[in-house]
């Protein structure tokens, strides 16, 4: 056997063990997505969520909106938590030194005038320039402080919380009215236990949006949206539901998760010094109760639904997935010496190693594996048998496993209505494996050369605005993305 082809040989063994553990992992997580769901569902029907909302003992919780830049979409998104059926909240808009329109809008739309808030000095941000409260809506706070990021809104935000829990937005998102207290659910369960709740992250590209309110759910017609449609089914509803049951859910996702405040005071705050703050804050918080030895849960609902635009041009979805890998890595380095250690338990033993090898090292073994493996069969080092299971587990499995996850969001959830809508996604669910995916790990492999170059920053991202219509005009902003 020449060199070349034992090389050959051994790219191809190591991308059909690589595809088989990957894809190993997501059938067990599938199956226990099933269950979950099934009990979860059951949970939902007994009517536990109204007798949360009457309870005089449901804990208060604060909303916080970090916003930048936010124009287009600011207005709706607080139209959405108005609306919110929760029996205690407050919303806190943080205006984190906006240059565009932003804090006219909320002037403009809310009422606001100037009033006192307390602030607690517990975690440092920048300076916050004045505060205001809306005349109609007293529950609606606004914050303007200094530009800091992101993750300084968020502490700014967290500082003048007035309840045990903070519930982290994105300005640019809509929350279903029921979503407040789906997510806090797990909480009222089980108050002295779960300490992080995060709930699904759905496309609102091509639905209709009336007051803050989602009132027509359709698929995008754009691919590149419909594509994301499909790959947040198999992100959320498998992978986080899975990591749940060994509670090392590493993700909550920045655009919609509810933490006790004690426990994101406790553990520092938002870290300013990344771009992904919130899988770096769910780590640490892993952390924090593991040194402690001290009993926790971080759990993930799958139906409290936040809606967020996808972005629909790929040079927006390259620097966004570009910026979620540069997190990750981040993320990653500050806590090495956790990876592998068994007083982390499951989290550390299997949650991080697998973003390691799987999620941050995955976009180098699958852009080079494949067309390696391709190459190796067409040379001959490689039997059709050979190249043949390469196929199935690489391939196949994962279009299995993604049309899977579409089956459990809509024999569960039934939101599209529409026959033509879903034979769109099962059509999708195969580009989304074969052409959207290897692109994807493209743009994470660039990510890595960023990382090793040291670039920081959010960069820009174009959005028309969560709550405009398909046909209007762009509102032409820009802003740090989601």
């Amino acid at each position: 056997m020449s060199v070349g082809h034992a090389i050959f040989l051994a790219v191809g063994i190591f991308a059909i063990a690589y595809f088989t553990v990957l894809n190993g992992i997501y059938v067990v997580f599938t199956a226990i997505a099933s269950r979950a769901l099934e009990r979860h569902l059951r949970r939902r029907r007994s009517g536990s969520l109204e007798e949360a909302f009457g309870s005089p003992f449901t804990p208060g919780i604060t909303v916080i909106l970090p916003a930048f830049n936010e124009s287009a979409g600011i207005v709706e998104s607080v139209r959405s938590l108005l609306a919110l059926r929760y029996p205690r909240y407050e919303i806190v808009v943080v205006n984190d030194g906006s240059t565009d329109d932003t804090m006219a809008c909320l002037e403009d739309a809310f009422d606001l005038v100037p009033a006192c808030r307390a602030l607690r000095d517990g975690l440092r941000t920048r300076p916050v320039r004045g505060s205001y409260v809306a005349r109609r809506h007293r529950s609606l706070w606004v914050l303007d402080k200094e530009n800091g990021g992101k993750a300084d809104a968020l502490n700014a935000g967290v500082n003048a919380a007035r309840h045990p829990y903070v519930c982290a937005l994105d300005a640019d998102a809509l929350v279903e009215p029921e979503a407040l207290l789906q997510v806090a659910a797990p909480i009222l369960d089980d108050p002295d236990l779960v300490v992080a709740t995060g709930g699904i992250v759905r496309i609102a590209n091509g639905c209709t949006i009336d007051h803050g309110l989602i009132t027509d759910i359709r698929l995008p017609a754009g691919r590149l949206a419909a594509l994301q449609v499909i790959e947040y089914f198999r992100a959320f509803l498998i992978g986080r539901v899975g990591w749940t049951r060994f509670n090392a859910l590493l993700i909550i996702s920045g655009a919609f998760g509810l933490f006790q405040r004690a426990a994101v005071e406790e553990a520092g705050g938002y870290w300013t010094d990344t771009v992904g703050e919130d899988a770096e804050l769910v780590v640490r918080i892993h952390r924090h109760f593991r040194d402690r030895a001290l009993p926790y849960r971080v759990v993930f609902v799958p139906d409290p639904v936040c809606w967020t635009e996808a972005p629909e041009d790929l040079r927006t979805l390259s620097r966004q997935r570009r910026r979620w890998q540069r997190g990750l890595g981040q993320t990653i380095w500050r806590h090495r010496r956790a990876v592998g250690r068994p007083r982390y338990g499951a989290f550390g033993l299997f949650a991080l190693p697998y973003f390691v090898v799987f999620e941050f090292l995955g976009p180098v073994f699958e852009i080079f594996g494949l067309p390696i493996t391709i190459t190796a069969f067409l040379l001959g080092y490689l039997s059709a048998v050979f190249f043949g299971i390469f196929l199935v587990v690489a391939v196949l499995m994962g279009i299995a496993l993604t049309i899977a996850a579409l089956a459990l969001e809509e024999f569960n959830f039934r939101r599209h209505r529409r026959g033509r809508d879903i034979l769109r996604m099962l059509a999708y669910a195969v580009a989304e494996n074969v052409g959207f995916r290897q692109l994807n790990d493209f743009w994470r492999l660039l990510a890595l050369v960023d990382l090793a170059r040291r670039t920081q920053g959010w960069g820009a991202q174009q959005r028309r605005g969560i709550g405009r219509a398909a046909g209007a005009a762009p509102g032409g902003r820009q802003t740090r993305g989601s």
